[in-house]
This record gives structure tokens, sequence and C-alpha cells, in this order.
């Protein structure tokens, strides 16, 4: 996807638990950039290109996503819990040269990134969280509302191989209404960039492997948040999230950060949930106002 990505260069890297696809170019204090549920590093191709103007900008594909490697679930789904795949990212950067970074996440990647800032507070330089509350907190929190909304929470934690037959059956159909009933449908989607979430969505091994992130996030994730209840956050934490969203409508987002963070703000940007592509120039400007 070098279209999307003028001047970066793509790798794989082997880390202990999977191999990792990415991009990276720019120069300046390193970045790291994690895209969400069903998309790929993609999702910041109107972004990472402004950012690499004053960051070494950094995009991976997370484990079991994209074109990156997508080992087959365990049976206590562990190897898709986040601090596996927060481990991923903390190796990743180590092997590009940098032992410590600014961290950036959307959706699924925004919980990989909470637990990569508890686990590993001494890499981590300043934190943004884009349309999540944390884990634990939304799960507690569970209505007819949000069941409604997030319908595919409780879908996608189904014993294997329910969701993944179903959703196999079509990936097409599945992922673009996913995508598009939410607010700004289908049309906030570069044509090219939805091509690709296709492409990589459409293997069976991305449809497990997505379906064993949502399995571990209501299982062993809860399990490691439970051990870490008063461990906060410590670096500084930007929360972004959609005034069009399930996060503005069911939760108070900067107080539910707060609960587990010490230092947080942020604000809610004129969107839904895909913020990196509906509004990309705002989330460019709110992370270059906070990281610099």
């Amino acid at each position: 996807m070098s279209t999307f990505f003028p001047g970066f260069a793509r790798r794989q890297i082997a880390v202990s638990g999977a191999m990792i696809n990415l991009v990276h170019g720019g120069q300046g204090p390193a970045l790291l950039l994690l895209h969400g549920y069903p998309q790929t590093h993609c999702i910041w191709h109107g972004i990472a290109p402004r950012l690499a103007q004053r960051f070494t900008v950094v995009a991976t594909d997370l484990r079991g996503y994209g074109d990156s490697s997508k080992p087959a679930g365990l049976p206590d789904h562990s190897n898709y819990s986040k601090r596996a795949m927060a481990l991923d990212q903390v190796e990743v950067m180590q092997a590009l040269g940098y032992p410590e970074f600014h961290l950036v996440g959307h959706d699924r990647g925004a919980r990989v990134a909470h637990r990569l800032a508890l686990d590993h507070p001494a890499r981590v330089k300043n934190l943004a969280v884009l349309d999540i509350c944390p884990t634990g907190t939304m799960y507690t929190r569970t209505d007819r509302a949000f069941a409604k909304a997030y319908f595919h929470w409780f879908f996608l934690i189904q014993p294997a191989p329910f969701p993944e037959t179903l959703i196999g059956a079509d990936p097409e159909f599945f992922i673009k209404y996913q995508m598009g009933r939410r607010h700004g449908g289908l049309d906030v989607f570069a044509p090219d960039a939805m091509a690709e979430y296709l492409r990589c969505f459409s293997d069976p091994a991305t449809i497990h492997a997505s379906c064993e992130d949502y399995r571990a996030a209501e299982s062993i994730d809860l399990e490691h948040d439970a051990v870490d209840n008063s461990k906060k956050i410590e670096c500084p934490l930007l929360a972004l999230w959609g005034r069009h969203g399930v996060v503005e409508q069911q939760f108070d987002c900067l107080s539910d950060w707060r609960a587990v963070a010490r230092d947080v703000r942020g604000a809610a940007l004129e969107c839904g949930h895909y913020l990196p592509e509906e509004q990309p120039d705002e989330v460019a400007r709110q992370l270059e106002h906070f990281l610099l």
C-alpha cells in the first residue's frame, strides 16, 4: 500500500509470538500507530504522512490482522490477549531501535495500547486512545442499548467455529454491514482502503484471529485487568471519541479514563467511530498538539 504511505518503507519483523507487518517513515521522535477491527494499518493513510513530518511513524498490523501472522487460538485465548499483542509491539519497536515511543491506538489497537502502557510503562512517553473506554468498564455497564449497538462483542466471543462459519459465508457482506452501519456509513472510507480491508478480512485465518481477539477480551484480558486493578497509567493520556458514536452516548469517556490513568485530557470530535478516516485532519492536529 505504498500509494497510501508515500516515502514509507514496508517491513515484516519476527517477534516472540508472531510476524508483524508494518510501514514506517518520517523523522523525529518515534510514534507507534495501532489500528482497530476489522481493519489494518491502512486506517492511518490520511494521518501518517502528515505526522511523519515531525515523527518517525510506525504503523503496524496487529497480530491476527492485515498481513501479520495469524496463529490459531489457544484454548485459553492467551495468544490473543492484549498482553501478548502488546508485547508484539514492544518487540517491534525494540527491533527498529526505539526503546521508548509515543503510542496511539484506535478501537482494538487502543485496547492493546492500554495494556502496553500498563505492562511496559517505561516504553510509553504519551498515550492516545481513540473511541474506546476501558474494556472492563464497558462490559460492566452493558445494558440493552449497548448490547444492541455493540452486538458484535457478544457474537464474536461465541465458541469456534460458530462466528467464523457465519462470517466466512460472506465476509464482504459482514464487513460492509459492520462498518457501514455506523455514523457516516461506508462513504467515509477511501475505496482503495476498503478494498484492502476486504482483501485481508476475506482470509479465514483473519476471521478466526479476530474472533480470538474478542474472546480474549472477554476472558483472559479481564483476568489481567482484575490483577492490575490498583495500577494506573502513569504517562499523559489523550482520549478522543466521536460525538455521534456509542462512547459518547453510553459512557463518560474522560471520567472513565481518569479512573485508570493519572493525567487525562480529551474531547469529542464531530464524527462517528472511525476517527482517523472521518476526521483525519482534526485527529492529526489533536495528536500534534498533545505529543509535541
